[in-house]
């Protein structure tokens, strides 16, 4: 490496990548385990409504959210030692990659989940909900700009590009390309950009969900969070067939 370069090798990225990668697969791997449980959780609390108590169900609504909570605790982790890495997340099968917003799901989604699994809204919380999607939607849309003004304004390559490569500097005859201080500040300025607006999407991510249950009653609370606890596992399982076949 010559005395002028700043950064780690191409071979010194990669271990780095693979390790944070796969310390992470491992997490997941574990949470879905546990997101199966709760979801047979959420199931059985859904059969038996008569034999649970209101505090019962908002336990468990409590517990099921602080289980998403510990996921994007998590997350936000590995976005900081590599926000590249959660924008093509290799511990997701293709068919889970094709429905991500910014490294995640869309926030939007929960309220389509709510219209597709409860049918008892009071008008009140009709009026409610759409208030906040609508307000969802408005912060989906200003994450969406902030994140094409941050490659707009260092010309970056497309995202996935630069996904897919970890943002590691390119290799000729096996010797480490040198950059200039320009080139090492729009890289720079690219990573923390887009550290901030995966930390913004997440947050929102959350927030909606928090927001959406406080409006719901605890027996339509747990409709809901069976609903978005099955998407997931069934894009799990079809991604995996996928993948087999």
């Amino acid at each position: 490496m010559s005395k002028g370069f700043k950064g780690t090798s191409s071979t010194d990225d990669d271990n780095n990548n693979n390790g944070n990668g796969v310390l992470f697969k491992n997490f997941f791997e574990g949470w879905l385990v546990r997101q199966e449980h709760y979801l047979d959780e959420l199931i059985c609390a859904n059969q038996n409504f008569d034999e649970s108590s209101d505090d019962d169900l908002r336990e468990l609504v409590s517990r099921i959210l602080a289980h998403y909570q510990q996921y994007y605790e998590e997350k936000s982790k590995i976005t900081e030692r590599n926000v590249f890495l959660v924008f093509f997340p290799p511990w997701f099968t293709s068919l889970e990659q094709a429905f991500l917003w910014i490294a995640g799901f869309k926030p939007g989604l929960a309220f389509r989940m709510v219209t597709n699994s409860i049918d008892d809204l009071s008008e009140d919380q009709i009026q409610t909900l759409n208030r906040l999607m609508r307000e969802t939607k408005s912060q989906e849309r200003s994450l969406n700009d902030e994140l094409a003004k941050i490659q707009e304004s260092i010309g970056a390559p497309p995202l996935l590009e630069i996904a897919r490569c970890g943002g590691r500097r390119s290799v000729h005859g096996g010797e480490q390309e040198e950059e200039d201080s320009n080139s090492d500040s729009a890289m720079a300025a690219l990573k923390s950009g887009l550290e901030a607006v995966v930390t913004a999407a997440d947050r929102l991510r959350m927030s909606t969900a928090l927001k959406v249950t406080d409006v719901l009653e605890s027996a339509q609370s747990v409709k809901f969070l069976a609903a978005a606890a099955q998407l997931q596992l069934r894009l799990r399982s079809w991604g995996l067939e996928r993948r087999r076949s």
